[in-house]
């Protein structure tokens, strides 16, 4: 954990950083909350069970925000889509929520077969069905879009999207 992290975790928990590393360590190295608790006072200044969840909580929490941070800028640098002011935002954002909301924009999009279809421009062929007016023979109006340039070589790929 970082200097950072572990200011943040004793601001919000009113406690002193050095109880903050003591008790990231004594988990760090296996120590279970019980154990810390009743066994390891001198070290952790007698903090009790609720005040160490609470700190390996928000550690887990700090780590997965971090992860995620890393992951997002490894993306964005890959699409070549990060800017400075994205990376500013994106490495102050403060929760996971804020953080997924930075990055929304930007997250690339499913690739569905209707997605698929309408690259196709098989819409409107999707639209005609969709109607179903009486007169229409589906087979005979897919036989206008087929087009082996945009991968339709017959009706029935048409059809099928």
């Amino acid at each position: 954990m970082n200097e950072k992290h572990l200011n943040k975790i004793a601001d919000g928990l009113n406690i002193t950083v050095q109880q903050v590393k003591a008790v990231a360590l004594l988990l760090k190295e296996g120590g279970t909350v019980p154990f810390i608790a009743r066994y390891r006072k001198e070290v952790t200044d007698s903090l009790n069970e609720v005040a160490i969840t609470a700190i390996r909580d928000k550690m887990v929490q700090m780590e997965a925000l971090d992860n995620r941070r890393e992951s997002i800028l490894k993306s964005l640098m890959g699409r070549e889509l990060l800017t400075d002011d994205l990376n500013g935002k994106i490495v102050s954002a403060e929760t996971m929520t804020t953080l997924e909301d930075i990055y929304l924009p930007y997250r690339p999009k499913r690739r569905t077969r209707a997605t698929a279809a309408k690259e196709k421009g098989l819409e409107p062929l999707a639209k005609l069905i969709f109607d179903q007016q009486e007169e229409t023979d589906p087979v005979k109006e897919a036989a206008a879009y087929i087009d082996p340039e945009k991968g339709v070589e017959t009706a029935e790929d048409a059809l099928a999207g």
